[in-house]
């Protein structure tokens, strides 16, 4: 136990540990009963500290998360994070799960080799980004989704974080975190109907903070394998 510990910094395990705890705590105060969002959040939580250090076992967690979060979201009518999540981050989790596994760096199977994109394909992410907003608005709109303009900017910023995890850029944590953010406004628009879903916030909030530190670490990262590739 104290090698596979090993593996994280003092700091990782501060920020893993006291994320688990303080969604367990938002659960136990305003929920006790939707234990699948307890389930879900932890495995998020957990899959984004794995994540941050590069390590497929991230995305695998992240596939699991993906579907719960699914059904989740299905509960509260919000079929836009429900589609997002099981048509799109999920499967690109399981793309992204391959090219992890397929690009380690120097043999180390838990960091992955980090990418760097170029200008053109950015350009590219951007196209498609539009073309998938503008398809799933319309999608959504039929399936009278809450809070449409909501809906689909977090179908925007998934699909970049998605495409990005896929490419293996460290950026791809920004987008997550950008993602957070809309799903912190739109959860918080649900707990005017329902104060439960304040659990699902303060997850969301670990869940910020996390990408943001996955963000500086995959930079940290990049700049150490360049340094032992010279």
């Amino acid at each position: 136990m104290k090698k596979r510990l090993g593996y994280f910094s003092k700091a990782e395990l501060i920020l893993w540990f006291s994320s688990l705890l303080i969604i367990t705590l938002s659960f136990l105060t305003f929920d006790r009963e939707n234990f699948l969002t307890l389930i879900a959040s932890l495995i998020g939580s957990t899959s984004l500290i794995f994540s941050a250090k590069g390590n497929p076992f991230g995305q695998f967690l992240m596939i699991i998360f993906s579907i719960l979060y699914g059904i989740i979201s299905f509960s509260f009518a919000y079929y836009g994070e429900m589609i997002t999540y099981l048509g799109m981050t999920g499967p690109m989790a399981l793309f992204a799960l391959i090219s992890w596994l397929k690009n380690p760096f120097k043999g180390n199977k838990s960091e992955v080799t980090v990418n760097r994109i170029r200008a053109k394909e950015v350009i590219f992410m951007f196209i498609l980004s539009a073309i998938i907003t503008i398809g799933f608005y319309f999608i959504l709109k039929a399936f009278n989704t809450s809070y449409l303009f909501f809906s689909t900017l977090s179908v925007t910023t998934s699909f970049i974080a998605v495409y990005l995890t896929f490419r293996r850029s460290p950026y791809f944590a920004l987008a997550y975190a950008a993602n957070d953010i809309v799903l912190i406004v739109l959860w918080s628009l649900a707990t005017t109907y329902d104060i439960s879903y304040l659990s699902v916030i303060i997850c969301f909030v670990m869940f910020l903070i996390n990408d943001l530190y996955g963000f500086f670490n995959w930079l940290r990262m990049q700049k150490s394998q360049a340094e032992q590739e010279t």
